[in-house]
């Protein structure tokens, strides 16, 4: 049962506002103090033990950092993330080293779940969009930016001022869905 379109009261603007766009306006640009307060925003996020297991590589259309990371997108995004202001490349901190013996957080990936989440709202609050995906080239990314050993690409992030409003039809799983959930009925 999908639930209404229209969040229930009281849920913040920006976070009611949030939709990920199919389209970016080119002319656009996401300038430096931007750029800085989305960084300070996932600087912020909160994570498992203060380990903050995240990092960022950053590209806008006319930077050499763009132009490594354009040739990676799948035919998919790349129709729509290379007109974005910016790129982001999300990396998350997994093992302490290259051998993956020992895990620098088992936590990892969900601490940079929040720390994109962070970004997503602050671009919110800076009148910018964004569009999380991992419609990639993963090995050829992996390959081109060549991460610290422990470290792991795992999604981009395009940000940029839309280029029109949400999707029609835009639904949504139900509160009691989610509350529902998947695990088995109380016995």
């Amino acid at each position: 049962m999908k639930g209404s379109l229209q969040p229930s009261g009281g849920i913040h603007p920006l976070l009611a506002g949030r939709f990920s766009p199919y389209g970016f306006d080119p002319s656009a640009a996401v300038d430096d103090q931007a750029l800085g307060l989305l960084l300070e925003a996932a600087r912020w996020a909160p994570s498992a033990g203060n380990s903050q297991p995240w990092g960022f590589f950053t590209g806008r259309p006319g930077e050499a950092e763009h132009e490594r990371i354009v040739p990676h997108l799948a035919p998919s995004s790349a129709r729509w993330a290379t007109d974005a202001g910016l790129l982001v490349v999300t990396l998350t901190r997994r093992h302490v080293d290259a051998t993956q013996q020992l895990l620098y957080s088992e936590f990892a990936d969900y601490d940079l779940g929040q720390a994109v989440a962070h970004m997503t709202i602050q671009a919110q609050a800076l009148g910018l969009d964004s569009h999380q995906f991992r419609a990639f080239d993963l090995e050829g990314l992996t390959k081109e930016l060549d991460p610290q050993p422990g470290w792991a690409i795992v999604s981009m992030v395009a940000v940029g001022k839309a280029a029109g409003g949400p999707p029609e039809g835009r639904e949504r799983r139900s509160v009691a869905e989610l509350r529902s959930g998947p695990w088995s009925a109380a016995r």
